[in-house]
Order: C-alpha cells, then sequence, then structure tokens
C-alpha cells in the first residue's frame, strides 16, 4: 500500500481528487429495440450483448439491419472507433467494450455507451477504469440468474476518480498520463500474444509437415498393411455407459467426448472413472497396456479416428462411441498414425455424416498403415515426442504467459487507480 500511495503522490504532485458519480463527468445512451425478426445477412451491423467481450467489441456472428425497416431514426444510435459499451443484461452483464472497427455498428436494446465529456473526462481513462469496476457492476446489476443492469443506477452509483478537478488541464493531463501506461501494458500484451500465437501456428506446421513425412515410407522398401490385418492389429468396439455414470474414483475410463478435449497421443491415466459394479453389471469392454483407444464418433469429422496409446498398467474401460485397437505395432507409432493426413484421407470415405458423424471398425481398418521394423517405429516415435512436447509446451504456456501479463496490468491499473477516498 506504501508504494501505491508513493507512485500516486509523485504521480499527482500535490494535485488532490475528486470522487465523481458518472453522471457528473459522463453522459450515458441506451440502445435501440432492434427486432430480431427483421435482422439480415448483411446492411448495417447490430452490436448485441453477445458482443461485448470484456475488452473489445468482437463482430463475430453479428446481426445486421436496413434503415427502411424503421421508422425512427437509428443513426443517433451509432457506434464508432473508440466508443466505449457496457453490456446490461444477460451473462455479459457489466462487460466492458471498446470499439476498434473503422466501419460505423449500431446499438442495440441491453447494450449501452459512455459519452465523456471531453473537457473533464479521458475516454481511455474512463475505459480502464470502468474494467476495474466489472464485478462491482454486476453487483449492482441484482446479479443472480437474471442480471439486469439500470442506467440511472449505473451512473449515480459507480464514482469515477478525477486528479486536479481545480485544474481541468493539469486534470487531463494526469489522466493522460495514467493512460499511457496502462496502454503501454495492453499493447505489450497484444504483440506478446500474437508473437506466442505465430510461434505455436509455426510450431504446429512443422510438427504435422514431419509426421505427415515419417509415415510417407517407400511402399517398395517397406511393408504396409491395412490395419484389420490379424497380424498387426485387431479392433474391438466400446460398450455404453452414459455421462452421469462418471464418477471422481474407481475403475478407469475413456469417455469418447474426452478425446477431444483432454487426451493427447498417449495417456496412463484417466480424467474419469466408473463403478466396479457398474462395469461388472453392463460387461464393459477394457483396452489393455499397449492398446490404441481411437474416438468414432463426432460432431466433426476431422476428429474422428483420433487414436490415444494406452500406456496404464491397469486397463481402461472404453465408450462404445471408440475402439480399442490391440496391436503388435508401437501404439505410439499407430496413434501418431492416426492423427496424420495419409490417415484421414484413407477414412474419411467410410465416415457416414449426419448431426453425429461416425465410422465403423471395417472403415477403419481399410486404412493402410506402414510396418517399418519395431527400431524404426521406436525411432519415428522418439522424433515425434520430441516435437510433441515442444507444441504442448508452447500451447500451454501461452494461456500461462497471457494470464500473466493480464495480472500485471490489473496490478498497475490498481496502483494507478487507488486513490484515496
Amino acid at each position: 500500500m506504501k508504494n501505491k500511495v508513493n507512485f500516486l503522490e509523485k504521480l499527482l504532485e500535490g494535485a488532490s481528487v475528486e470522487w465523481k458519480p458518472l453522471e457528473g463527468v459522463c453522459d450515458f445512451k441506451n440502445g435501440f429495440a432492434f427486432k430480431s425478426s427483421l435482422f439480415k445477412e448483411n446492411g448495417l451491423p447490430i452490436i448485441r450483448i453477445t458482443n461485448v467481450d470484456g475488452k473489445n467489441i468482437n463482430l463475430t456472428n453479428v446481426k445486421y439491419f436496413n434503415t427502411v425497416d424503421y421508422a425512427e431514426n437509428t443513426q443517433s444510435y451509432e457506434v464508432r472507433y473508440g466508443d466505449i459499451l457496457i453490456a446490461m443484461s444477460g451473462a455479459t452483464t457489466g462487460k466492458i467494450g471498446y470499439y476498434t472497427h473503422k466501419k460505423s455498428a449500431y446499438l442495440n436494446q441491453r447494450v449501452g455507451k459512455f459519452l465523456p465529456k471531453v473537457e473533464i473526462l479521458n475516454n481511455r481513462y474512463l475505459y480502464h477504469y470502468l474494467l476495474s469496476k466489472v464485478e462491482e457492476i454486476y453487483i449492482i446489476s441484482g446479479a443472480g440468474a437474471q442480471p439486469n443492469l439500470s442506467s440511472n443506477v449505473l451512473m449515480k452509483k459507480i464514482k469515477i476518480p478525477i486528479p486536479c478537478p481545480d485544474n481541468l488541464k493539469k486534470s487531463l493531463e494526469i489522466q493522460q498520463k495514467i493512460v499511457a501506461i496502462l496502454d503501454s501494458f495492453t499493447e505489450l500484451t497484444a504483440e506478446l500474444t500474437a508473437e506466442l500465437t505465430a510461434e505455436l501456428t509455426a510450431r504446429k506446421m512443422q510438427y504435422s509437415y514431419y509426421r505427415e513425412k515419417l509415415y510417407s515410407l517407400d511402399k517398395n522398401k517397406v511393408q504396409h498393411l491395412p490395419m484389420d490385418d490379424e497380424s498387426i492389429g485387431v479392433f474391438q468396439r466400446g460398450k455404453r455407459f452414459v455421462k452421469t455414470d462418471l464418477i471422481s474414483e474407481g475403475v478407469p475410463v475413456i469417455h469418447y467426448g474426452e478425446m477431444y478435449t483432454h487426451y493427447g497421443t498417449w495417456a496412463d491415466k484417466t480424467k474419469s472413472f466408473l463403478s466396479e459394479e457398474l462395469v461388472k453389471n453392463k460387461n464393459l469392454r477394457v483396452a489393455q497396456k499397449g492398446d490404441v483407444v481411437i474416438v468414432a464418433a463426432g460432431e466433426t469429422i476431422e476428429d474422428i479416428g483420433m487414436g490415444t496409446a494406452w500406456l496404464g498398467d491397469e486397463g481402461v474401460v472404453v465408450h462404445d462411441a471408440c475402439f480399442s485397437y490391440k496391436t503388435t505395432l508401437n501404439p505410439k507409432f499407430v496413434a501418431y498414425f492416426t492423427r496424420t493426413k495419409q490417415f484421414h484421407d484413407q477414412i474419411k470415405k467410410h465416415i457416414s455424416s449426419g448431426k453425429i458423424s461416425a465410422i465403423n471398425a471395417k472403415g477403419l481398418g481399410k486404412a493402410i498403415i506402414p510396418v517399418p521394423s519395431k527400431e524404426e517405429q521406436e525411432k519415428i516415435v522418439s522424433i515425434l515426442d520430441k516435437f510433441d512436447i515442444l507444441t504442448n509446451s508452447i500451447s500451454e504456456g501461452l494461456p500461462k504467459e497471457i494470464a500473466l501479463r493480464k495480472k500485471q496490468y490489473e496490478y498497475y491499473r490498481d496502483l494507478l487507480l487507488t486513490f484515496p477516498q
């Protein structure tokens, strides 16, 4: 706290601070009731509460309107670059958005726009301050299942510190200094995120390239066999259980949905479990150490067929939307193969499409897999393991690094905006 006080004292240079309700330094504009029945596929974009993401305005899944559909003048609801918006109801209540797009948009009902009085209040100063008040705003909205924010209550209850209120020129200079510091942290975070994302994309492309190359073995030198050839493997479909059967401890189990969200190329521990009683009563099927669990159903064709080598000492129960593949090949060699374009190009034609896409054992078994020597399989696995570790470390490090930068920004924001009351 002492550091905060000293920092602010130096910044203020003895100037006083006055806490003013937002209504004293800022006007507010409520949105217009655009009718969902008149939404268009193109035209003028409408900003709805779902487009306010807590930092900026996201224009994905945006709806459009045409002015000829409305007798009222919608021009006063225009949103331009630099406008600060707030979600007034729903799950995003209290979230702030800064409009960064060049093309104008229009304010929907239950979205509000702040209009700071420029002779008193710096627009970006207001933006950074509001970001620090999201939780407080959510509370005054009533929180709960159906939060609903009143613009009158918001503008009266939320107070903002105005440094040096008796000298507005100096006040705006101080506000601008604070903005410059906080904007620099925001910019650094954005730059770092872009760099790390680019690095991750490059590593994934490199990983994918070498994975394809390592499995492109000369058919004149290396045997290639269908995966259901009995000399290399046998498929067994899992048996049905439901998500509500999953518990926190018991018999290890892999549910097909977890194959998309939790498991990578190999695993020796599971996220979920079943009771021994259920496993026995339903006579559920178990994959053993060295088997490969292959997902056989999903919402997207691209993900079907992904395999995870099971390396746990204890057997693992397999869901009926998966197959276990008992193989004489190195299980990780098979699992990496199921993640190649070479494999997916072969099984695509055997996938049945619908609300849920699926493939059967016969379709999976038709895929031709190269069968090099055990030593060559281990060599390929060793190379891909290194790529896997590198890519995963960047994937895991990215959100951690971003979270760290966010905390750093929040620390300095609180440092700069915690004025004495």
